[in-house]
């Protein structure tokens, strides 16, 4: 045990959903050996041995504060579209279970060594909360940040989340088989291979959105934003931990919201007592099965396929339909609203969902069965 006891900060209202389990892992993580600090964002909710949407200060290196999906992250492309109907383009999107062919003008995005030679599915969405959606610039918030990053209102952008697929899995996997849930016992060969997954994760997304932006008629472009949130990095001496947390120095973010509410994208300004980060997303609110089980009391498939937004859903998986329903997490607009008071970010602007893709819309008999990831 460590020889004090390391400070818990939540940055949320009084208001806001935060579950009792979220907090009490928290305090778990802060008797660890070595934590300084843990921050939870106003996203936080419980994750398997450690909360997600925390920010984790500490001497000692623990592989299983970042988790299995490192380098996983969202990033924000500009799109040229002259016509956006969500029905057609939604019909248009690439099947992006499956890795592209050799042929595919997208691999051009692909250039030099593919990070840890890994090839094993690259240019695939993965499974759980990743997405790809097509969304136009709603509101915008403050016009000296949306004029620096390009983005003006009724623009169309593509948001990206998507991270290591098996590479990040493998890398704590083979850390677990060892030494569980313990510190790593070689943190510069962890951090040398943890590095490589982050800049895997950053490739497939670009990877991602050179594949829909082919595949829909625009030319692909760099992202505007492009912020990984499961990560380690040595800060001041120390390893600073985040698991479903973006860096929030200076940097910009997209805080995705639900496919059937806005994201938010974000300009932040996180200190060191939010260790230096703000929210993913709005969090879930609700666990898969219980998701799963009162989402098919409340709506048909077909319901889900269309949100309250007029955009449409791609998603031949109907467990997974159910199981990431926008009721299904917390209120993004609470999120939001808890950065702002605790003077964690400033809002930029609100993306509108037109199409998100989960898994491509496949007759039954040719779906392959594809693992989670």
């Amino acid at each position: 045990m460590s020889q004090h006891q390391a400070t818990v900060a939540v940055f949320a209202s009084p208001t806001s959903w935060i579950e009792s389990d979220a907090v009490a892992q928290c305090h778990q993580v802060a008797a660890l050996d070595g934590m300084i600090h843990v921050a939870g964002m106003p996203d936080l909710h419980p994750g398997k041995g450690a909360p997600i949407g925390a920010a984790m200060t500490s001497t000692v290196l623990y592989p299983f504060l970042v988790g299995s999906d490192i380098g996983c992250g969202i990033a924000v492309f500009p799109v040229r579209l002259k016509r956006a109907d969500p029905e057609k383009l939604a019909a248009r999107f690439p099947d992006l279970d499956r890795v592209p062919e050799d042929d595919d003008p997208a691999l051009d995005v692909v250039k030099g060594d593919v990070p840890a030679g890994h090839l094993d599915g690259l240019g695939t969405v993965g499974r759980g909360n990743h997405f790809v959606e097509l969304a136009r610039v709603g509101s915008v918030l403050d016009q000296g940040h949306a004029s620096r990053l390009g983005l003006a209102a009724g623009d169309l952008v593509l948001v990206v989340h998507s991270g290591s697929r098996g590479l990040g899995e493998r890398i704590l996997r083979e850390h677990t088989e060892v030494h569980g849930a313990g510190p790593a016992a070689d943190p510069a060969g962890y951090l040398a291979r943890h590095d490589e997954a982050v800049r895997w994760g950053s490739l497939n997304r670009r990877l991602l959105a050179a594949r829909v932006a082919h595949a829909l008629g625009f030319e692909p472009a760099e992202p505007i934003v492009d912020q990984c949130h499961n990560l380690v990095e040595v800060r001041d001496g120390s390893y600073l931990h985040r698991k479903g947390a973006a860096p929030g120095d200076g940097r910009d973010v997209l805080v995705a919201g639900t496919r059937g509410t806005p994201s938010y994208l974000v300009a932040a300004h996180a200190g060191p007592d939010a260790g230096h980060s703000v929210a993913h997303g709005a969090g879930r609110k609700m666990s898969r099965a219980d998701a799963l089980r009162r989402g098919k009391a409340k709506h048909t498939v077909e319901e889900l396929r269309r949100t309250p937004l007029g955009s449409v859903v791609v998603c031949g998986d109907r467990q997974l339909l159910f199981e990431e329903a926008p009721t299904a997490y917390k209120r993004i607009e609470q999120v939001i609203a808890d950065l702002v008071a605790h003077e964690l970010a400033t809002p930029v602007a609100t993306t509108i969902p037109l199409v998100t893709y989960k898994t491509p819309e496949l007759p039954k008999e040719h779906r392959r069965r594809r693992g989670r990831s």
